[in-house]
């Protein structure tokens, strides 16, 4: 299944770079996210609770930078599964930022995500319906959390 978007924030390219990849942004911004713990400068694991449809589900991963090309470019690769052997999935993400001036950097986002096993049941549909949602949760959140950073 593929996830792509983007969005803007009003603040230099550098800034929002720092932001992105500084300890615990991420965590507070993702809905659902009960833990998110550094393992090294370019790894993290993490631990997301969420709902697919009747289905509550609590999911482990571990998140890797495999590439970085400072500030514009961040490809990340990612593994994990569900508790209760509700499946397995993988990811790969590609961020991209540019000015598009007036002071903003527009962030655009690609994803590939697989998934097998009780997860996969759902159909795209369903799966893309509730990433979509938590996508747009997940921006929203940082946007605000950038603005509070800002004093905007």
């Amino acid at each position: 299944m593929k996830i792509e978007g983007k969005f803007t924030m009003k603040a230099p390219i550098q800034k929002v770079w720092d932001f992105l990849l500084a300890p615990g942004t991420l965590a507070s911004c993702i809905p659902g996210a009960e833990k998110m713990e550094p393992v090294d400068d370019k790894t993290w694991e993490g631990t997301v609770k969420q709902r697919v449809g009747p289905i509550g589900v609590k999911l482990n991963f571990t998140q890797t930078l495999t590439e970085v090309e400072e500030p514009k470019h961040i490809k990340a690769v990612g593994r994990g599964s569900a508790l209760g052997g509700a499946g397995t999935f993988s990811q790969e993400t590609v961020v991209d930022l540019s000015e598009i001036g007036g002071g903003e950097v527009e962030v655009a986002y690609s994803s590939n995500v697989s998934m097998v096993g009780r997860l996969a049941t759902f159909g795209e549909r369903i799966m893309r319906a509730k990433v979509n949602k938590v996508g747009a949760q997940f921006i929203e959140n940082l946007q605000n959390k950038l603005k509070e950073e800002l004093g905007q």
